[in-house]
């Protein structure tokens, strides 16, 4: 029987599934405006690229954004094994079994780092970051008391969660997605996080949970976990009633293992039953993870966590989406083993170091005054000294970012409103002579708008800017 003709498919120097044949390419146009609808054709991907990065140029420079805590420095191996895991689903166990692995060394990792009791008995997982981990978190901490509730023969009608009024916007959205009735203790002039004096005229048979922030977001502060425990042990004493706690550790539990090894926090506490941290903040990875860890199986109720055995073999799943890429977790296990202890610790340090270095530096520059240091956090925040007339922390975020610095300014919440601040945060890649240009550009900017509002004729935002090379020598000048 002759071999039938296989030679159907002409060869050609093209991908015919990608590239347009030369006919259907649109003609260039000089001035393309943006696109917010689907085009008609194809286009050469080298035309499609260029066009999508020459746009990407008008964003700011990740290295200068002083507001955020995520990661925007990695190694050029770790951006490689994650070019290199980018179409692998996590989701999908059975495919990538050793992408699974590494994820449950992780949380073993994580599990001794946090001195759990029983590091094997430790239930965790991989987020696509701290909102998510926060949510599983608070979903936990509510089905716990439902069924403590329930065993009670009580009604599970009306939970609700305490916490800081400076949470992050995660637990506000944990509370209002899940039906959570939130109760913020306000901060007072002097005291922006939660501490324990206050915290159990809070609480009732109804709280399912505290939440403690390891590193808040408005000043990068600490909350007094090991106190907020005490409190809610003389709590239960009083009333009976037993209140777990969460730590949020967004940024701080990846911080204060290293650089506060004294400090209480974690799973020492028998009442921490939950902590969650972003391995995209000062766990080194790109944006797009975060891990969940439970004190123990009791601690995360097993009618949460769903087999799944649809993708050719069967594994737990507790998340709320599915299919994610595996490729932030293994730049996770990389970044672990990379560093190690030491290398975390000191990668920490240089961090605080240069942040302390910075608010001692800014706190000589009139009229700013301190409200954090950066000893907890390598993050602080200060604010024009009250009574300083014609200049606000906005005028001053507005002006550096003309210079290419992201300096956020925002107002602390009620009863605080009055306290507005400027917050930078340090991170890994932000290395000493960013820190001194981002000081000289600060101490110009500051002395031109104190100008402007002396001479008002003098407009600074009118004004030409200096080059960066010329505020590098006055730079080096100083």
């Amino acid at each position: 029987m002759p071999i039938p003709h296989t030679d159907v498919m002409p060869a050609l120097d093209f991908d015919t599934l990608t590239t347009p044949h030369e006919r259907d390419r649109p003609t260039a146009d000089p001035l393309l405006p943006p696109v917010d609808e689907l085009p008609a054709s194809a286009s050469e991907p080298e035309a499609v690229c260029r066009r999508v990065r020459d746009e990407l140029m008008l964003d700011g420079n990740a290295r200068l954004n002083l507001a955020t805590f995520v990661t925007t420095w990695m190694e050029p191996q770790a951006r490689e094994l994650m070019a290199e895991t980018a179409e692998k689903n996590l989701a999908d166990r059975a495919e990538y079994p050793q992408i699974t692995a590494m994820e449950e060394r992780c949380v073993r990792m994580l599990a001794r780092l946090w001195h759990a009791p029983r590091p094997a008995e430790v239930r965790g997982c991989s987020t696509t970051g701290s909102s998510e981990a926060a949510m599983l978190g608070g979903l936990a901490l509510k089905r716990r008391w439902q069924d403590r509730r329930r065993a009670q023969g009580r009604d599970t009608a009306r939970p609700n969660i305490v916490m800081g009024s400076n949470v992050q916007v995660c637990w506000k959205k944990f509370a209002n997605y899940f039906e959570v009735e939130p109760r913020y203790v306000p901060m007072e002039p002097g005291r922006y996080h939660l501490t324990p004096d206050t915290l159990t005229a809070y609480c009732d048979d109804n709280t399912i949970g505290v939440v403690a922030v390891l590193g808040s977001t408005f000043d990068g502060s600490y909350e007094p976990v090991a106190d907020i425990c005490l409190a809610l042990d003389g709590y239960q004493a009083a009333t009976g009633t037993d209140i777990p706690v969460h730590v949020d550790g967004a940024s701080g539990a990846m911080v204060a293992p290293f650089l506060d090894p004294g400090l209480m926090w974690d799973f020492q506490l028998e009442r921490v039953a939950s902590i969650n941290t972003s391995g995209h903040k000062y766990g080194h990875v790109f944006p797009g993870l975060g891990w969940a860890l439970w004190r123990d199986a009791e601690a995360l109720p097993d009618d949460l966590v769903f087999e799944v055995d649809y993708l050719g073999g069967s594994s737990p799943s507790f998340t709320l989406n599915f299919s994610r890429p595996g490729a932030h977790v293994v730049a996770q296990y990389y970044s672990f083993l990379r560093y190690g202890f030491e290398g975390l610790r000191d990668l920490a340090a240089r961090s605080r170091t240069t942040a302390r270095a910075l608010a001692d530096r800014i706190a000589a520059i009139a009229p700013y005054e301190l409200v954090t240091d950066g000893s907890e956090l390598p993050a602080f925040a200060f604010r024009v000294a009250p009574g300083t007339e014609g200049l606000t922390v906005f005028d001053v975020s507005h002006a550096m970012r003309a210079r290419g610095w992201h300096l956020p300014a925002y107002t602390f919440p009620a009863p605080c409103q009055d306290v507005s601040v400027l917050r930078v945060v340090v991170r890994t890649g932000f290395t000493a002579e960013l820190a001194g240009m981002f000081v000289a550009d600060l101490t110009e900017v500051t002395r031109r708008l104190h100008t402007d509002r002396l001479s008002p004729s003098l407009s600074y935002r009118g004004a030409r800017l200096p080059t960066r090379r010329g505020r590098e020598r006055s730079a080096r000048r100083r």
